[in-house]
């Protein structure tokens, strides 16, 4: 018997401790979410905990206790610890090698022909953060109407712009030029557009923004799940992540609770097929910038709005929390990190089993396309017979 539904929430950058690799990527003692814990002397997420997140890592007051739901943790095979990638093994695809990376700016074959393309200069070509960046060079900005081109430890072409200087239409065909550039060895995970507003020293980025991501370089759970006539519907920046593939409706969303919002609005909805949700701002508020309280409050907010999922789970629905890599704000470093991912699965077809440590995210893929009855051949293995009920 297969389920009806599947909801997936990926809780972008909720590692859960540092993969056996991790020095090759100076990420030895990430714990994204143990190491908040320890910071704020113990995080308040009982419903998490209740459902086995307790029983995957030692949290502070919060003893694990009869876990809810099924539970364990997945490692990474794939080269690299980005958001693309992450999502991608999740979905069933590996990638061996990793995005290309630029510590020191893009070189002059990948500026010149953007510059040549857009008609103007750019300013900054360097890694940089994106809220300091802004400050740094938004006034230059706003006088010669040249856009901020940056990079990060990911592998991103990021393109800033202030919207009454360049409307975030030309923003956005900017970055479609960037991303037919980016190709070959030069074919970067995402460009991503950052529009911004205000005034010099009080510059702030809008809700605009859009990544433009490569296209998966094969097939995925998505592709899977629509070619066998089922809906596949990705809310936030789900879209963005596979390319618009294997998608059959998305939402934008402005943040963690609107993302949280338009997930429930697509479970009343009782479609038969695969609700996809990314939760980004774990990563993209906390994470990069190092915010240790606002992560936790973040994560203690969630906490509060997963009673309104659970209850709405339907008899042959699993909700599934997950995340994409880990982001320690703990750490010296402000980039992703090499973690493991929590694995949580919950409905009345699920048995609360401890699922151990599952080698790759992709076995996570295999499941839910078992569950949907869907055929899948891709990376992975199903672990649906351990946790179904019948």
């Amino acid at each position: 018997m297969t389920l009806d539904r599947v909801i997936c929430i990926v809780l972008d950058s909720v590692g859960v401790g540092a993969l056996p690799d991790a020095y090759k990527y100076g990420d030895e003692g990430s714990n994204t979410l143990v190491n908040i814990d320890r910071a704020v002397n113990g995080l308040k997420i009982p419903h998490l905990a209740g459902l086995g997140l307790s029983s995957i890592v030692e949290l502070k007051g919060l003893p694990p206790g009869e876990p809810r739901a099924a539970y364990g943790r997945m490692a990474s095979q794939t080269a690299g610890k980005d958001t693309t990638s992450g999502h991608w093994e999740l979905a069933g695809l590996i990638l061996k090698r990793p995005f290309p990376l630029y510590p020191h700016g893009f070189p002059p074959e990948v500026i010149r022909p953007f510059e040549e393309a857009i008609g103007r200069p750019v300013l900054g070509n360097k890694p940089a953060s994106g809220t300091e960046i802004i400050q740094e060079l938004g006034p230059e900005h706003m006088r010669t109407g040249y856009p901020i081109v940056y990079t990060s430890a990911d592998s991103v072409f990021q393109i800033a712009a202030h919207e009454d200087v360049i409307p975030v239409s030309e923003l956005y065909r900017y970055c479609k030029i960037a991303r037919s550039i980016l190709t070959g060895e030069h074919a970067v995970g995402r460009v991503i557009a950052r529009p911004f507003i205000g005034e010099p020293g009080h510059f702030v980025r809008t809700d605009r923004r859009q990544d433009f991501s490569l296209e998966p370089p094969g097939p995925t759970l998505l592709d899977k799940i629509s070619a066998a006539g089922l809906e596949v519907m990705a809310v936030g920046k789900i879209r963005d992540i596979f390319a618009g593939r294997g998608i059959t409706r998305w939402i934008h969303t402005h943040d963690n609770m609107d993302g949280v919002d338009q997930t429930l609005n697509l479970m009343r909805e009782g479609r038969r097929g695969l609700i996809l949700t990314n939760l980004v701002d774990f990563d993209m508020r906390y994470g990069h910038r190092n915010d240790i309280l606002g992560y936790a409050a973040a994560l203690e907010q969630f906490d509060r709005r997963l009673p309104d999922l659970m209850e709405a789970v339907g008899p042959s629905d699993a909700l599934v929390l997950t995340a994409d890599h880990g982001c320690d704000p703990t750490t010296p470093s402000t980039d992703h990190s090499r973690e493991y991912v929590p694995l949580l699965l919950y409905g009345p077809a699920i048995k609360p089993v401890n699922l151990g440590t599952r080698p790759t995210f992709a076995d996570l893929g295999a499941t839910i396309a078992d569950f949907l009855g869907v055929p899948y051949g891709l990376a992975g293995e199903s672990f649906a017979r351990e946790v179904l009920r019948w």
